[in-house]
Formats: C-alpha cells, sequence, structure tokens
C-alpha cells in the first residue's frame, strides 16, 4: 500500500510540476534524469534480477527512438502511439535477441549485447528515410495543456518512470523474480529444481527491451533532432549499467536512487563545469561503489541500520 501511495504522489508531481511556473531548465534536466530511471530500472530486470550483464541498452533505446519517427512521418502518429510502437519494437527485438544469445553466458553474452549495437547503428546510418548518417530533423507538434512541448514530455516520461518501476517490483515479488534469482544464483542448480531458465530469461529480455525501447521514443522530440551517432550512444549503457550498480542491483528501488543521483550530479557538472566531466564522475562512482559498497546505496543503508540495531 505505501509503495501504490509513493507512486500515485509522485504520478501527481511529475504531471502537476510542469503546469506551475518553474524554470524551464527544471523540466529540460529532469526529462533526462527520468529517462535513466526508466533505462536502469529497465537494465535491473535482465542485468540485476537475472544476473545477464546487458552492454545493449543503447540499441533497444535507439530501435524505440528511430521507431517513434517513422511512425510520425510515416502516419502522423501522436506520441503515445509512438511511445507503444516504440515499445513494441523494442521488446521483439529483445526476444529476438534472447533467441540468439541467451544461451550464452558471462563475457560471451555481454559482447553480443554490445555487437547490437553498431548492427543496428550501421542500419540506421544507411537507411535515408530517416535521415541516414546526416540526421533528420523534426518539427514538434502544437501542445494545449502545458506552456511547452519539453514540459509536456517531462509529464510523459515522468508516467513512464512511475509504470517502468511498477513493473519492476512486480516482477521482482512475483515468481518470475523468485525465478530469475535462483538462476543468477545457480542456473544449473535452478533448472534441476525445475525452473524454466530460457522461458524466463525471454521474458526478462523481451520485458526489458520493450521499457528501454519506449524510454527512446520522446527522445527525437525532446531534441527536434535524431541521428545514429548520439542515439545509439554508449553513454546509455554507462547511465544504466552505473546507476543499477550505484543504486543497487538486488531492489527495484536500487536504480531510482542511482539514476536520480547520477542523473542530476550528471546535470550539475554539465551545467557548472562541462559535458566532459560526465565520464569522470561516472567512472570514479563505479570505482567507488564498487570496491566501497558493491550492494550500492541500499546495501550499505541496510549495513548502517543493521550495526545500529544491535
Amino acid at each position: 500500500m505505501k509503495f501504490w501511495i509513493g507512486a500515485a504522489l509522485a504520478l501527481a508531481i511529475g504531471v502537476g510540476l510542469p503546469l506551475l511556473p518553474v524554470n524551464e531548465y527544471v523540466f529540460y534536466a529532469g526529462y533526462v534524469v527520468l529517462t535513466y530511471v526508466v533505462l536502469a530500472t529497465a537494465w535491473n530486470i535482465l542485468g540485476g534480477y537475472a544476473g545477464y550483464v546487458n552492454f545493449g541498452p543503447p540499441a533497444f533505446f535507439g530501435i524505440g527512438a528511430y521507431a517513434a519517427v517513422v511512425l510520425f512521418k510515416w502516419l502522423g502518429a501522436p506520441l503515445g502511439v509512438q511511445i507503444a510502437g516504440a515499445a513494441f519494437m523494442g521488446g521483439a527485438m529483445g526476444f529476438g535477441v534472447g533467441l540468439l544469445t541467451l544461451r550464452l553466458r558471462g563475457i560471451f553474452f555481454a559482447i553480443a549485447t554490445v555487437a547490437i549495437i553498431f548492427i543496428m547503428e550501421t542500419l540506421m546510418v544507411n537507411w535515408r528515410y530517416v535521415g541516414g548518417a546526416t540526421g533528420l530533423q523534426l518539427l514538434r507538434p502544437q501542445v494545449e495543456l502545458y506552456a511547452s512541448y519539453t514540459r509536456m514530455l517531462f509529464a510523459v516520461i515522468a508516467v513512464m518512470a512511475v509504470a517502468s518501476v511498477a513493473i519492476a517490483r512486480y516482477v521482482q515479488e512475483s515468481w518470475i523474480g523468485r525465478g530469475l534469482r535462483a538462476l543468477r544464483d545457480s542456473e544449473e542448480a535452478a533448472e534441476g529444481c525445475g525452473v524454466p531458465t530460457l522461458r524466463l530469461k525471454l521474458v526478462a529480455c523481451t520485458l526489458s527491451g520493450a521499457l528501454m525501447g519506449a524510454a527512446g521514443a520522446p527522445m527525437p522530440m525532446y531534441l527536434s533532432f535524431i541521428e545514429p551517432a548520439s542515439t545509439f550512444n554508449l553513454a546509455y549503457t554507462i547511465g544504466s549499467l552505473g546507476s543499477a550498480i550505484i543504486g543497487g542491483m538486488s531492489h527495484w528501488a536500487g536504480p531510482i536512487v542511482g539514476a536520480i543521483l547520477l542523473g542530476s550530479l550528471q546535470q550539475i557538472i554539465t551545467v557548472t563545469i562541462s559535458n566532459e566531466m560526465n565520464v569522470l564522475v561516472v567512472g570514479v562512482l563505479l570505482v567507488v561503489f564498487v570496491v566501497a559498497a558493491p550492494e550500492g546505496i541500499l546495501g550499505l543503508f541496510r549495513k548502517v541500520l543493521g550495526r545500529t540495531s544491535k
């Protein structure tokens, strides 16, 4: 019950805040932070719960972005339809990738997911309908409820963030989550106990891909431009994986904490110092947390509570 009260409160703030006379940059930067919440939450379903490290978020994010562009350019589809189409494409690609790669394990699976990024980027570079290598300029449609399109996108990504967290929480507490944790601890033992490991991995890969694809759908309109190099940028991998590791991969709340901390810090550094410092900040934080707090902020918090309760 507490979760749903918190979710309703977060949803109300996300939808209502853009209606208030707040500085526009809050929504411009907040959109990026909430996008990382969705990406990190999606990554954690496969990488955290199941233990399959996925380096391919840019591929799913990018296919979602380009699916939205195709729907907008071809049919003039509204944003809601673009997001649904992007989620379908991301989920379909996740299912296909799962069939091809989920029998791989460890570093072999991780390398295969990296290869998917370059395959998808190469396809988009050579597809002139969506701009090819030079990119495509997009004209934002008019909005009625909010004062600007950026404010509207902030409200949309806030709804998507709450929905993705609710899905991740359901997965964690359901039989799916228990099965994923079992195969993460020992896949052979899980199979021996009758856990349908391949089916669960396909579910995790499909669901993770669908959420990442949906996260990519609003990005072309957010930038009013799309091109392959930035859309399939490995920074999305670093942000997704880094947020989950920093926050904690064993719980649905970990990626939220990590994404808000990391995303906000990156936005502050971008404004006050330079954009190039973002990679250094992520690298330093990852090293610190891997060495000092491998279970992330949530794990560190639990240890502190355990000591104080004794």
